[in-house]
């Protein structure tokens, strides 16, 4: 747990500016699972692929099982939801 509180990591800005604006269009517009699946993603890149240096040694990736599983995880996740939005049945 020590790593996790000592770990600093850089949010742009811009980025976070654009997060609140598309969340905010999608609360607008009514698109709740929207909202909540470009929050997922924002927070996916933010946390691993925008802060890479942190996982790399020497500016080498040494990628474990943890890591797979992470972005497997991740990556089936907005998948999951990207289908359920085109199944949608209202």
């Amino acid at each position: 747990m020590e790593s996790i509180f000592s770990s600093e990591i850089t949010i742009p800005l811009f980025e976070v500016i654009l997060l609140l604006v598309l969340t905010t269009l999608a609360f607008l517009f009514g698109r709740l699972k929207l909202a909540i699946l470009i929050n997922y993603c924002f927070t996916v890149y933010w946390g691993y692929i925008l802060n890479f240096n942190i996982f790399t040694d020497s500016g080498v990736l040494l990628p474990n099982t943890f890591t797979y599983i992470y972005l497997g995880a991740g990556f089936l996740i907005i998948l999951l939801a990207i289908l359920g939005f085109w199944t949608q049945h209202d």
